[in-house]
């Protein structure tokens, strides 16, 4: 019997198969532990909006601890000269 691959170039070979399916099924892991962890991210939001803290700004907090210190002083000075530019501060 031939090689899967010899009369079809267009068929992987049962390595490539293999590899195929196995990394579909790792990605499929990894989108259901991200809806999950999603999941959880959105029920501490709630938690907190429950106890009164306002999500918006809490979002921007994370958001803004994620940035490197330096770059995100630069864009505030870059932003406070824009603003003071067009007469907002």
């Amino acid at each position: 019997m031939a090689d899967d691959s010899s009369g079809h170039p267009d068929v992987l070979n049962a390595t490539a198969q293999g590899q195929l399916k196995s990394i579909i099924e790792r990605v499929e892991r990894l989108e259901q532990e991200k809806s999950e962890l999603a999941e959880q991210i959105k029920e501490v939001f709630a938690e907190a909006k429950g106890n009164g803290f306002d999500v918006k700004i809490i979002r921007k907090v994370v958001r803004i601890r994620k940035q490197d210190r330096a770059k995100r002083q630069e864009e505030e000075a870059i932003l406070d000269l824009y603003l003071a530019a067009i007469g907002e501060i």
